[in-house]
């Protein structure tokens, strides 16, 4: 019988003072074209400087504060050595944010709220514990409210332009009654109702001042450095190429105005799958569309090329 010292080595393990270390064997031809150094270079972790003159939506934060200064630094450190999220984030904005740019503008909705869907989501359809779902993070009863489609069969919160109609008619309504752009983004989280319920029971009228629970006190901070990182890539140390970033893959719609009972066999009449069909319309939730009201839905196809598939049996 080999000893474990022998069996362990078979497989590239050692064994020092009971731990166990993983080694690799490396042919000629694969050899480093450096050697490494005896004292490798430490991996640093550096403070940040806090920009000055931070805003969101053109409205100053206050870091003359310390408690904003210490709340906003916090962020930045948070979202800055996330390193994998936040090349993530650089990767899904150049994808996503073509399509919501155009939108909030088209509404009058400052262009910072854009990273807002940022942080609700991380621009993808999450779904959260209290039901919200989508890159906006629509709850069913908001979504209802204004006009979308919410149901086993089709979930229009998944529909990305729809969606951030939603959010602008939203935001529109709370700037109203708030006067600050500042406030309509924490109610987005919080709620109109609850924020406004704060700002009276505290005596004051500016998100800064106001003593909140631990998300939502975050939550204007989390937005504006998200959106500080994502316009000074270089100066928070990430590094990536164009081509590292995702691209939207061009579309066009098709009109149904009926039911539809099988979405592969329709999928499959134009060159795709059933994957490649949900992946474009994720507010599509189940594989037959009922429209027993003869409504007309615009299913995004993608055009020809994009996507290597097998041939259809």
């Amino acid at each position: 019988m080999r000893t474990l010292r022998n069996i362990l080595a078979g497989f590239g393990l050692i064994c020092v003072s009971g731990l166990f270390i993983f080694a690799t064997q490396t042919s000629t031809s694969d050899k480093l074209l450096t050697e490494p150094s005896r004292y490798t270079k430490d991996y640093n972790v550096y403070a940040l400087s806090v920009p000055e003159n931070l805003n969101f939506a053109g409205e100053l934060v206050p870091l003359e504060n310390p408690d904003i200064y210490e709340r906003m630094d916090r962020e930045l450190l948070v979202n800055t050595y996330w390193q994998s999220n936040g090349l993530l984030l650089f990767k899904r904005a150049n994808k996503y944010f073509p399509i919501i740019e155009p939108i909030l503008k088209k509404n009058g909705v400052p262009d910072d709220f854009k990273y807002l869907a940022v942080i609700e989501s991380g621009l993808t359809n999450a779904v959260s514990p209290a039901g919200a779902r989508g890159v906006w993070q629509i709850m069913q009863a908001t979504g209802r409210e204004n006009g979308l489609e919410v149901n086993d069969n089709v979930d229009e919160r998944y529909h990305l332009e729809m969606a951030t109609e939603v959010a602008c008619k939203y935001l529109l309504n709370a700037k109203e009654q708030f006067g600050s752009w500042t406030l309509a983004a924490a109610s987005y989280n919080a709620g109109i109702s609850g924020v406004a319920k704060r700002l009276e029971e505290q005596g004051v009228n500016d998100y800064y001042d106001l003593l909140l629970g631990e998300e939502t006190g975050r939550y204007l901070f989390r937005i504006v450095a998200l959106k500080e990182i994502l316009n000074h890539p270089n100066e928070y140390g990430f590094n990536f190429k164009e081509s590292d970033l995702y691209t939207e893959v061009p579309t066009y719609k098709v009109k149904v105005d009926t039911a539809v009972t099988d979405f592969s066999k329709f999928a499959k009449d134009f060159g795709i799958n059933y994957k490649i069909l949900k992946i474009h319309n994720p507010w599509l939730r189940e594989p037959f569309l009922n429209n027993k009201s003869r409504k007309e839905y615009f299913i995004e196809i993608p055009k020809e090329g994009y996507y290597k598939t097998s041939k259809p049996e």
